[in-house]
């Protein structure tokens, strides 16, 4: 920390390959502190929170249950390509979480079948050079992932009948269309 400016030093190389990770994560870092993260989110600033992913207004996923792989991106990233580990790899294993009901594991299991691996739901980012981006990227795939997979089905459609008023307009502008097809043809019936 620069005791006369306040702001926290960069090394030398960081500052001469115009690194800018050191901004999101005090920026998250002083979020969190201040209780400012969903003023951040709002702003369109990356905010990454470890601790436990919010689903839905009742369903948790704590950090427990999650697992972090990383690994190095393809791609463009300059100097530090082949030395960091950017891509970030989350797992959740679906099949035997203890934070889902029976209920809500039986529609996820159903709807990500595709996607399951042994139970297990991975989901990876890989598209930011900082690993921090893509650990939020990550995080807000599987969010989104588990909240269409255990969102309850739509209501059943109630079938209805046509109203009076609706068959006569289907009626009419039927007849209209047909009198527009016959002026089409070559000949005119007097």
């Amino acid at each position: 920390m620069d005791s006369s400016t306040g702001t926290p030093r960069r090394s030398a190389s960081a500052k001469a390959s115009g690194d800018h990770s050191h901004q999101s994560t005090g920026l998250s870092l002083c979020c969190r502190r201040y209780g400012l993260v969903d003023e951040a989110r709002r702003l369109g600033m990356l905010v990454s929170m470890p601790g436990p992913l919010q689903v839905t207004p009742r369903l948790v996923v704590p950090e427990a249950e999650l697992s972090w792989r990383f690994s190095r991106s393809s791609g463009p990233g300059g100097q530090g390509v082949n030395t960091t580990d950017s891509r970030a790899e989350l797992s959740f294993d679906v099949a035997r979480s203890p934070s889902l009901s029976a209920l809500l594991r039986g529609r996820a299991l159903e709807r990500l079948a595709g996607r399951l691996v042994d139970g297990v739901l991975t989901v990876a980012a890989s598209e930011h050079r900082s690993q921090l981006q893509n650990r939020e990227a990550a995080e807000q795939r599987l969010v989104a992932l588990l909240r269409e997979a255990v969102a309850p089905p739509p209501a059943p459609r109630r079938p209805t009948r046509p109203s009076r008023g609706a068959k006569e307009r289907r009626l009419q502008e039927k007849k209209q269309r047909g009198e527009i097809k016959k002026g089409r043809s070559g000949r005119h019936d007097d």
